[in-house]
Order: C-alpha cells, then structure tokens, then sequence
C-alpha cells in the first residue's frame, strides 16, 4: 500500500468532501481517501500495484477540482520560477 497527500484547490463544504471521497473511493485499489477541508489536503490510500496515482489525480480534476503538484526540496523554497 501506498499513502499520498495531495493538495487540493477548489473544496469549499462538506459536499466537496462527499464528492471527493465518494468518486476517488470508488476507484478499484483504494483502500481509504480522508479529506482535510480546511487544509485543502486529500489523503489517499491505495494498492499502487491496482492504481496509479494518476488515476487517483484524474478523478479529483475531473470532479472538478484542482490537485497541486508538490514540489520537492531541489526545487528551493517553494519558488517554480527560480529553476
């Protein structure tokens, strides 16, 4: 199994949460999906062998949200102009 926070723009109430947890849920491999509303997080957990996580980030976006792709520590502090 494999555990992955995604930040996600677009969630405003607790319909958002529904829809989100109710669409990527259903997806074949996922063993869990817990939104953070207020942080604008999406936890999933899933069968990486069963899913892929585009899979996972294509069902959010075509829910009608946005997922924010993370940088990571060779990007600097956080600044996707400065590469």
């Amino acid at each position: 199994m494999q555990q992955v926070t995604l930040h996600v723009q677009g969630m405003s109430c607790g319909s958002c949460v529904n829809k989100i947890e109710g669409n990527v849920g259903k997806l074949n491999g996922v063993e869990s999906v817990d939104v953070q509303l207020s942080e604008g997080k999406v936890n999933v957990t899933f069968n990486e062998g069963t899913v892929n996580l585009g899979d996972i980030k294509g069902t959010i976006k075509d829910s009608g949200y946005e997922v924010m792709e993370e940088s990571t520590k060779e990007d600097g502090p956080g600044c996707s102009c400065c590469h």
